[in-house]
Protein backbone atom coordinates (compact mmCIF):
# COMPACT_ATOMS: atom_id res chain seq x y z
CA UNK A 1 0.00 0.00 0.00
CA UNK A 2 1.23 3.37 -1.11
CA UNK A 3 1.27 6.40 1.48
CA UNK A 4 -1.24 8.79 -0.12
CA UNK A 5 -3.40 5.42 -0.28
CA UNK A 6 -2.10 4.75 3.44
CA UNK A 7 -2.60 8.49 3.82
CA UNK A 8 -6.60 8.55 2.08
CA UNK A 9 -7.41 5.60 5.04
CA UNK A 10 -6.03 7.72 7.56
CA UNK A 11 -8.22 10.41 7.18
CA UNK A 12 -11.60 8.35 5.64
CA UNK A 13 -11.61 8.92 1.90
CA UNK A 14 -13.02 6.83 -0.32
CA UNK A 15 -12.26 8.07 -4.35
CA UNK A 16 -14.84 8.04 -6.27
CA UNK A 17 -15.18 5.89 -9.19
CA UNK A 18 -14.10 7.72 -12.45
CA UNK A 19 -15.93 8.93 -14.71
CA UNK A 20 -15.13 8.93 -18.52
CA UNK A 21 -15.62 11.69 -20.61
CA UNK A 22 -18.21 12.73 -22.26
CA UNK A 23 -17.20 14.42 -25.23
CA UNK A 24 -14.50 14.05 -27.55
CA UNK A 25 -11.29 14.88 -24.70
CA UNK A 26 -8.94 13.10 -23.23
CA UNK A 27 -9.46 12.46 -19.17
CA UNK A 28 -5.46 13.21 -18.86
CA UNK A 29 -2.77 14.42 -21.34
CA UNK A 30 0.78 14.25 -19.89
CA UNK A 31 3.30 16.29 -21.40
CA UNK A 32 6.91 15.64 -19.58
CA UNK A 33 6.55 15.26 -16.06
CA UNK A 34 3.02 17.48 -16.60
CA UNK A 35 -0.26 16.01 -16.58
CA UNK A 36 -3.39 18.28 -17.29
CA UNK A 37 -6.45 16.59 -16.14
CA UNK A 38 -9.12 17.74 -17.92
CA UNK A 39 -12.58 19.81 -15.99
CA UNK A 40 -14.98 17.81 -14.53
CA UNK A 41 -18.21 19.61 -13.54
CA UNK A 42 -20.41 19.17 -10.04
CA UNK A 43 -23.65 17.08 -10.06
CA UNK A 44 -24.78 20.06 -8.29
CA UNK A 45 -26.34 22.46 -10.27
CA UNK A 46 -27.77 26.27 -9.85
CA UNK A 47 -25.62 29.50 -9.24
CA UNK A 48 -23.84 30.26 -6.06
CA UNK A 49 -25.68 33.03 -4.13
CA UNK A 50 -29.06 32.08 -5.66
CA UNK A 51 -30.22 28.46 -5.77
CA UNK A 52 -27.07 26.76 -4.00
CA UNK A 53 -25.59 27.91 -0.64
CA UNK A 54 -21.87 28.58 -0.58
CA UNK A 55 -21.32 25.08 2.04
CA UNK A 56 -23.15 23.26 -0.75
CA UNK A 57 -20.92 24.63 -3.40
CA UNK A 58 -17.62 23.63 -1.13
CA UNK A 59 -18.92 20.06 -0.46
CA UNK A 60 -19.47 20.07 -4.30
CA UNK A 61 -15.80 21.28 -5.11
CA UNK A 62 -14.25 19.17 -2.54
CA UNK A 63 -15.97 16.06 -4.14
CA UNK A 64 -15.11 16.98 -7.49
CA UNK A 65 -11.19 17.16 -6.82
CA UNK A 66 -11.94 13.72 -5.31
CA UNK A 67 -13.02 12.83 -8.59
CA UNK A 68 -10.19 14.20 -10.62
CA UNK A 69 -7.67 12.53 -7.91
CA UNK A 70 -9.95 8.97 -8.92
CA UNK A 71 -9.38 9.70 -12.49
CA UNK A 72 -5.64 10.65 -12.19
CA UNK A 73 -5.52 7.22 -10.28
CA UNK A 74 -7.32 5.01 -13.15
CA UNK A 75 -3.97 7.14 -15.61
CA UNK A 76 -1.20 6.65 -13.34
CA UNK A 77 -1.97 3.72 -11.25
CA UNK A 78 -0.41 4.90 -7.84
CA UNK A 79 -0.70 8.30 -6.56
CA UNK A 80 2.26 8.10 -5.08
CA UNK A 81 3.62 8.94 -8.59
CA UNK A 82 2.65 12.76 -8.02
CA UNK A 83 5.53 14.69 -7.21
CA UNK A 84 3.23 18.13 -6.64
CA UNK A 85 -0.17 19.64 -7.69
CA UNK A 86 0.72 22.43 -9.32
CA UNK A 87 -2.20 24.56 -10.01
CA UNK A 88 -6.67 24.23 -9.13
CA UNK A 89 -8.22 25.93 -11.46
CA UNK A 90 -11.97 26.43 -10.47
CA UNK A 91 -14.98 27.95 -12.40
CA UNK A 92 -18.16 28.62 -9.84
CA UNK A 93 -21.79 29.61 -11.57
CA UNK A 94 -22.16 32.88 -9.74
CA UNK A 95 -25.43 34.68 -8.29
CA UNK A 96 -24.73 38.26 -10.10
CA UNK A 97 -23.74 39.67 -6.58
CA UNK A 98 -21.92 36.43 -5.18
CA UNK A 99 -17.96 37.22 -5.03
CA UNK A 100 -16.40 34.59 -2.77
CA UNK A 101 -15.69 32.21 -5.05
CA UNK A 102 -12.24 31.72 -3.70
CA UNK A 103 -14.35 30.38 -0.33
CA UNK A 104 -15.77 27.51 -2.58
CA UNK A 105 -12.66 26.25 -4.23
CA UNK A 106 -10.75 26.62 -0.93
CA UNK A 107 -12.65 23.41 -0.35
CA UNK A 108 -10.84 21.83 -3.05
CA UNK A 109 -7.47 23.08 -1.95
CA UNK A 110 -7.99 22.11 1.52
CA UNK A 111 -8.25 18.52 0.30
CA UNK A 112 -5.34 18.64 -1.45
CA UNK A 113 -3.62 19.84 1.19
CA UNK A 114 -5.05 17.04 3.77
CA UNK A 115 -4.14 14.20 1.67
CA UNK A 116 -0.81 15.48 0.06
CA UNK A 117 0.50 17.73 2.51
CA UNK A 118 3.25 20.40 1.20
CA UNK A 119 2.75 18.53 -2.06
CA UNK A 120 -0.58 19.28 -2.78
CA UNK A 121 -0.40 23.50 -2.59
CA UNK A 122 -0.79 24.54 -5.19
CA UNK A 123 -1.10 27.65 -8.16
CA UNK A 124 -5.40 28.77 -7.96
CA UNK A 125 -7.98 30.69 -9.86
CA UNK A 126 -11.13 30.76 -8.70
CA UNK A 127 -13.15 32.33 -11.29
CA UNK A 128 -17.32 33.20 -11.26
CA UNK A 129 -19.30 32.46 -14.29
CA UNK A 130 -22.56 32.67 -15.39
CA UNK A 131 -23.13 29.84 -16.55
CA UNK A 132 -21.53 26.46 -16.73
CA UNK A 133 -21.86 23.24 -18.98
CA UNK A 134 -25.05 20.93 -18.01
CA UNK A 135 -25.90 23.89 -14.88
CA UNK A 136 -23.77 22.91 -13.03
CA UNK A 137 -22.64 25.04 -9.91
CA UNK A 138 -18.64 24.06 -10.07
CA UNK A 139 -16.22 23.05 -12.31
CA UNK A 140 -12.31 22.38 -11.62
CA UNK A 141 -9.30 20.84 -13.60
CA UNK A 142 -5.72 20.55 -12.10
CA UNK A 143 -2.25 20.39 -13.67
CA UNK A 144 -0.17 17.87 -11.78
CA UNK A 145 3.38 17.06 -11.28
CA UNK A 146 4.77 13.82 -11.78
CA UNK A 147 8.09 11.98 -10.08
CA UNK A 148 10.52 11.38 -13.01
CA UNK A 149 11.51 8.28 -10.79
CA UNK A 150 7.75 6.61 -11.58
CA UNK A 151 7.11 6.70 -15.02
CA UNK A 152 3.87 6.02 -16.47
CA UNK A 153 4.17 2.51 -18.68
Amino acid sequence: MGRITERLAELGIVLPPPKPPVANYLPCKRSGDLLFVSAKVSDLHGAVGADVTLEQARTAARELCLLLLSIVQSEITDLDRIESIDKLRGFVRSAPDFTRQPLVLDAASDVLVEIFDERGRHARTATGTSQLPFGAAVQIDMVIRLRPDHPIE
